[in-house]
């Protein structure tokens, strides 16, 4: 190791930036198959106009110069290319100026889309992808070994994000304190995974088992990040592996992904050091590695700042580049899982015979025979809204209102959100969307209806709606 680099976090950077690539591959992708009824020109948040409401150094975007559907799905697709060539080796196969270029593309395309993607890109993973995306510019490639400073810079990010986590919880829910939040919330997180009913079943006990180590996990381990070696990279390594219990019981995009990759790069130290591998680094490189390092130091005083107030904040960013933000999740648990089912009717005028299909979503929970699928790090952004919404109509009242149009329309893309569209032929006469409670069923339910959920209506979210009028949720 000498003063700027240590090839003992070779493996560590090569691990890292491979699979941010893979997950910044994921998010191009996720992006171009859903924005156009999301907030594209015809969709329920357009783009155009949140750009001309919104002044450039607020969020900036290349499309605040232009913006066009086919625009926005060129841009998408480029990133997502770009990232599957870096996600196979590309930046690593040319000079290291060229891989510098390379990883910052992919972060200003992915910032592009974020600074306009309003609502539906309000989840704090798309800011830690982002800002985990920046340090990936600074860390070099094969040709320079890992610049330590910025290996420390990712292991204050991890540190961040758990840690953060961890205070929000103490701060919030007494059932965190009481050990008691487990007993409902694999069964009500926003979008349950193949897995999460028989988590939810695990005996008493061992939940709160599970919610002793996630305190651990994150209000001890973070700390020892910042001790001497082998502890830290045993703790980052502990940590890793807490954030795949995580995977296996839910379903949150790609912030355990990314947890656990930046985790994996504080843990290479536990590795012997690479042989062979180039050392010493141009004196540009050292010069604008340390130059980034000291900006996001000073940058850092105010989330760091953020994690000692009782007012803590959450997934919140301190600037429009996404440099430095804030994390956490879940400070307070749902006890009560509610979900809003929303359906259609052939007939114009509706009455208690009226014949209602329900429109099934990819991975919110519907049709109660439907065992929820594994999503995840695929982010599926309508799904994720439509559990808030049932938490309370002012998550959704700016778009679903035209979500319900588009329904009413037969939108092609749209439906293209959903698992299939119960009126292929002609577009509904009415929908309408009522609110039901969802809890998970019991090993003997499960054996005689072959049922994961039970559910019961208990009120109206919408009133039957037809196209002639415009619809208003309660």
């Amino acid at each position: 190791m000498d003063w700027f680099s240590d090839t003992h976090y070779w493996l560590g950077r090569l691990v890292f930036q491979r699979m941010l690539a893979v997950l910044y591959l994921i998010a191009f992708v996720a992006a171009a198959r859903q924005f156009r009824a999301l907030m594209g020109a015809r969709g329920m948040l357009p783009v155009p106009a949140f750009v001309a409401r919104v002044p450039f150094r607020a969020a900036p975007s290349v499309f605040h110069f232009h913006y066009s559907d086919r625009f926005f799905a060129a841009w998408s697709w480029c990133g997502a290319l770009l990232a599957a060539a870096v996600a196979a080796g590309a930046a690593d196969a040319v000079p290291l100026w060229a891989a510098m270029v390379m990883w910052t593309a992919l972060w200003v395309l992915y910032l592009s889309i974020v600074n306009v993607g309003q609502t539906w890109y309000g989840f704090g993973w798309e800011s830690l992808l982002l800002e985990a995306g920046a340090l990936a510019v600074f860390l070099g490639n094969a040709a320079t070994d890992p610049p330590v400073v910025v290996m420390w810079l990712l292991r204050w990010v991890l540190f961040q994000v758990e840690f953060g986590a961890g205070l929000i919880k103490m701060r919030g829910d007494s059932c965190w304190r009481d050990l008691t939040c487990l007993y409902y919330h694999h069964e009500t997180q926003p979008m349950p995974g193949p897995l999460s009913w028989f988590f939810h079943h695990l005996p008493k006990p061992l939940h709160r088992v599970e919610v002793a180590a996630n305190h651990v996990a994150q209000l001890v381990f973070p700390v020892l990040l910042f001790t001497p070696q082998p502890v830290a990279g045993w703790a980052a390594l502990a940590m890793a592996v807490t954030q795949l219990w995580l995977v296996l019981s839910g379903n949150f995009a790609w912030l355990n992904w990314v947890t656990i990759a930046l985790a994996l790069s504080a843990a290479a130290p536990l590795l012997p050091a690479a042989h062979g591998a180039p050392t010493g680094s141009p004196v540009w490189f050292e010069a604008l590695v340390l130059a980034f390092g000291v900006l996001v130091l000073g940058l850092s005083y105010r989330p760091a700042r953020n994690l000692l107030t009782r007012q803590q904040r959450m997934n919140t960013s301190y600037e429009s580049l996404h440099l430095v933000n804030s994390y956490g999740a879940f400070g307070s648990i749902t006890q009560v899982r509610r979900e809003i089912v929303v359906e259609g009717t052939a007939d114009a005028v509706t009455g208690p015979g009226t014949v209602w299909l329900a429109y099934e979503f990819h991975g919110k929970p519907g049709a109660v025979r439907r065992l929820p699928r594994q999503f995840a790090p695929y982010h599926l952004r309508l799904d994720w809204l439509m559990w808030f919404a049932a938490l309370s109509p002012a998550y959704a009242r700016a778009w679903f209102v035209l979500f319900v149009e588009r329904l009413l329309e037969n939108d092609r893309d749209t439906l293209r959100l959903l698992r299939g569209n119960p009126f292929p032929d002609l577009p509904p006469a009415r929908v309408r969307a009522r609110v039901y409670r969802y809890r998970f069923t019991t090993w003997r339910e499960l054996r005689e209806t072959g049922a994961w959920w039970h559910r019961s209506a208990e009120r109206e979210f919408l009133a039957p709606t037809a196209r002639s009028a415009p619809p208003g949720t309660r």
